[in-house]
């Protein structure tokens, strides 16, 4: 326990250190809040000491929060109810303390370091761009459990206070000082002795230590009075007509982007309620309640299981590569190489980015400079950064730079023939040490491997777009991808900051093929009679965050039929459903989705609603079915939601995934599938099989044999012990 914490006295003042050994981030566990109340109930009952700073031993985090480990395990509220109260009566201690408390920030602040912070008397913090404050318990589903609700609330003004609890969006040290969490700000120093990092993280002690002892003196005051609009705003919202109308408006937000399908945020706007009308020890008890609570609905049990899921795709798995990528190329400048490009300058890659045309290179500079202006107005970087950034681009078209890379990915059009021709091209430029990845969303790569005089050397590497915002990245290994090709896609995937997961090829690998059944079903039901609008309201009520039809038009028709068309000539009967010349019929007519301005909607520039294409109706009608039955909304999600986890059992069963973890990351991630639901397999476990595969058999009455479930489904539902994931037992 003395490992986590240690204290040491510096003449009159006692500092108190948070160090968890070997790991990045200090969490709070029980362990580590039993050893620093014991600590703090020593310091306190030391006359020597008149004053006590907070501090931490790693110059990139402060406390990240709650063990996440530690709450996973929990199996009942009242498990997780005392938690609360113990994290609530540990941090009361620090508030009631009559010595001076003092919490010295440098990195991230977040949860329950955020709450230990603010019971504090006083914080000074790091102005950098890695010190950051934040309470993102709402996204695992839970409420801040130590004092969070009750303690911000009357910190910072309250339409903020709400606002970062209700989104989990941290802010950073500047923005902290402005809203009152922060008092008083340090600059980051330069290189001396020690790094940079470590002399900053001394020196903010040394800031914090001559602060306490000032407190404890007496000679220095805290003086927190906003000014004179905030106080009058602050009057306002102490009304009941002011808070009446705050937390009307946040309501509304919430239940707008939520559509009432997350418990949290609705729980936590009732506690901050609570401790504002009916006093903290209401208050307290409401929060450790709702915590407890929580944490026992199927949602958070969800969103816990993604950041799990989430933490373990972001190691390698296969071990550090011989030879890490230092230097990429990029070959076609188009929206997706230009945007691996973006994200590869931006975590520090040499690329060079090479199309057959001086205008497809403009056109993917432009795209790059774009995505980097907006991150400087957004405030994400300077222009010095940006330029920076920038300086690492190597724009061409020739292979001239090609023979120094240590990597290619290519990211040409989705044609086999085209795919081959680069390739070779490619090989005959690069040094033999190149790894060729291939930047696909449904070719097999085996079959783009049979172009290669080194198929060991080849993988693909399949980004979603927009790729500076989808954080998925799908690898796909052949027989014959060596392991150390793995370890270096996976080592340059992770540096450029995605979440991975590693398949075997197959047609439509793994997400690719998850995702056809699904738009299949989605078409029938158009053919069905079901509108594009009423289509979308029933995928995102079941919580998809693009309804089925608007999903259609971005990918684009013309993807879709391309894909549809091969995994049904791959996969036969069960890909079917839909009458693929609907797609086909639609792209012939120029009804290609957002990109042709036309799909199942209308698009227009600048114009946020849309209509539905007219001339879908009447194309439609050409082909429609009657329906077997009355499409409810229960009805149209379950027939969209069965085929989607359908198939990726089935890719599990196959073989094709290694892990239902990576399941459920890749659809979550990658596709969208709903987060409070946690992935296929997730929801699986939660919904239970057995019903899941009684829901099938009924569709496979109706419908036909695209609802067949798999074996594995078959298995799980015959026997209830089976879970996909062994949290669940």
């Amino acid at each position: 326990m003395a490992e986590r914490i240690s204290f040491k006295i510096d003449e009159d003042v006692a500092v108190i250190k948070f160090d968890a050994p070997q790991s990045k981030v200090n969490v709070l566990s029980r362990a580590v809040l039993a050893s620093f109340t014991s600590i703090f109930d020593e310091i306190q009952k030391n006359d020597a000491v008149t004053s006590i700073v907070l501090t931490s031993g790693k110059p990139e985090c402060f406390i990240a929060g709650a063990d996440i480990l530690m709450l996973d395990a929990c199996r009942s509220a009242e498990e997780l109810i005392k938690l609360s109260k113990d994290g609530q009566e540990a941090l009361m201690n620090i508030e009631r303390s009559t010595k001076p408390v003092v919490a010295a920030v440098m990195g991230s602040c977040l949860g329950g370091g955020l709450e230990v912070a603010m019971a504090c008397q006083y914080r000074i913090a790091v102005k950098d761009k890695k010190t950051v404050f934040g309470l993102p318990e709402v996204m695992l589903g839970l409420l801040p459990g130590a004092g969070g609700t009750q303690r911000l609330p009357k910190l910072v003004p309250l339409p903020k206070a709400l606002e970062m609890m209700l989104t989990g969006k941290n802010v950073r040290a500047d923005q902290a000082r402005k809203l009152g969490i922060v008092d008083q700000l340090v600059d980051p120093i330069g290189p001396g002795v020690s790094f940079p990092e470590q002399n900053t993280l001394s020196y903010l002690e040394e800031v914090a230590v001559g602060t306490a002892r000032q407190l404890s003196l007496g000679k220095l005051k805290i003086n927190r009075t906003p000014p004179l609009f905030q106080r009058l705003m602050n009057s306002f919202f102490a009304t009941n007509f002011g808070l009446n109308m705050v937390f009307k408006k946040a309501r509304e937000s919430v239940m707008r982007q939520t559509k009432g399908l997350y418990p949290a945020p609705l729980r936590i706007l009732d506690v901050a309620r609570i401790g504002l009308e009916k006093g903290s020890r209401a208050g307290y008890l409401a929060e450790a309640q709702g915590f407890g609570q929580l944490g026992m609905t199927t949602e958070s049990r969800a969103l816990i299981g993604l950041y799990l899921g989430q933490t373990a795709c972001k190691k390698n798995s296969f071990g550090a590569p011989k030879r890490p990528a230092k230097e990429l190329a990029v070959l076609g400048a188009g929206l997706m190489g230009a945007g691996i490009a973006h994200v590869s300058i931006e975590r520090g890659f040499q690329v060079v980015l090479k199309d057959v045309s001086a205008q497809g290179v403009a056109r993917g500079e432009h795209q790059i400079q774009k995505g980097l202006s907006d991150a400087v107005r957004r405030k994400k970087m300077t222009s010095f950064e940006k330029d920076k950034v920038y300086s690492r681009l190597f724009p061409t078209t020739s292979y001239d730079r090609f023979n120094t890379v240590d990597m290619v990915i290519e990211a040409v059009f989705e044609d086999i023939k085209i795919k081959h021709r680069a390739i070779k091209e490619i090989e005959e430029r690069v040094p033999p040490h190149c790894i060729i990845a291939t930047n696909t969303s449904a070719l097999p790569i085996t079959r783009i491997a049979e172009a290669s005089k080194r198929p060991e050397k080849i993988i693909g590497m399949h980004y979603f777009s927009p790729v500076d915002k989808m954080p998925l990245l799908e690898i796909i290994t052949t027989a014959k991808t060596d392991k150390d090709t793995i370890a270096s896609a996976v080592d340059v995937g992770l540096r450029q900051g995605k979440v991975v997961i590693i398949v075997k090829d197959g047609p439509g690998f793994y997400t690719t093929r998850i995702l056809a059944p699904t738009l299949s079903e989605a078409i029938r039901l158009l053919q069905e009679g079901v509108g594009p609008v009423e289509l979308d309201k029933a995928s995102k009520n079941f919580g998809f965050p693009v309804g089925a039809a608007t999903l259609t038009d971005e990918v684009g028709v013309d993807v879709a039929a391309h894909v549809a068309e091969d995994l049904s000539a791959a996969f036969g009967a069960r890909f079917g459903g839909a009458d693929v010349n609907v797609l086909k019929d639609m792209v012939q007519r120029g009804f290609l989705g957002r990109k042709s301005g036309k799909g199942c909607y209308l698009y227009e520039a600048n114009v946020k609603e849309r209509n539905v294409n007219p001339e879908m109706e009447a194309l439609l009608r050409k082909y429609q079915i009657a329906p077997k039955k009355e499409n409810t909304q229960a009805h149209i999600q379950f027939r969209l939601v069965t085929r989607f986890v359908n198939e990726a059992v089935l890719c599990l069963q196959e073989g094709i995934l290694a892990s239902p973890l990576e399941g459920d990351i890749g659809a979550v991630f990658g596709l969208g599938f709903p987060p409070m639901k946690g992935g296929p397999f997730q929801f699986t476990d939660t919904f239970g099989a057995a019903k899941l595969v009684d829901k099938m058999k009924e569709l496979t009455d109706l419908y036909g044999v695209q609802f067949t479930p798999c074996q594995m489904l078959l298995d799980h539902a015959k026997d209830p012990s089976k879970k996909f994931h062994k949290r669940n037992n």
